[in-house]
């Protein structure tokens, strides 16, 4: 059996949705293409999209863990988006946002981190 699969979304848990929204619109251009409220107020799923693909970036905001971070392991798990425009600007754009956690000049590439910690590789659009 031949199985054809493509990618829907990526969850990722936020501590503060509306911080972790504006971060998203800020850094990657990242908007809210749908929301989804429990009935009981116990989560929020809020879906961004890039505006280009099919893909979304999933922020689930869960009531009873709103109070402490996730732990995140090493941060080896990780989105990779890439971008359009200057690199090198951009790379200085998220050093002033002091997001830039992560350089690696001998790859071409560089990560940042969301309000979260969850890391983000960034790579040159080709």
């Amino acid at each position: 059996m031949e199985i054809k699969a493509r990618f829907d979304h990526f969850n990722i848990d936020v501590r503060d949705l509306d911080r972790s929204i504006a971060f998203y619109d800020r850094a990657l251009g990242l908007k809210e293409v749908s929301r989804k409220i429990a009935p009981d107020g116990s989560y929020v799923i809020v879906f961004l999209g890039d505006g280009e693909s099919d893909f979304r970036l999933e922020l689930t905001w869960l009531r009873d863990h709103a109070d402490r971070p996730y732990e995140l392991g090493e941060n080896e798990s990780h989105l990779c988006v890439r971008v359009g425009g200057d690199y090198e600007q951009l790379r200085a754009y998220y050093r002033e946002m002091g997001c830039l956690c992560y350089e690696n000049h001998a790859m071409g590439l560089y990560f940042i981190n969301d309000p979260d910690d969850y890391w983000i590789e960034v790579l040159p659009r080709r």
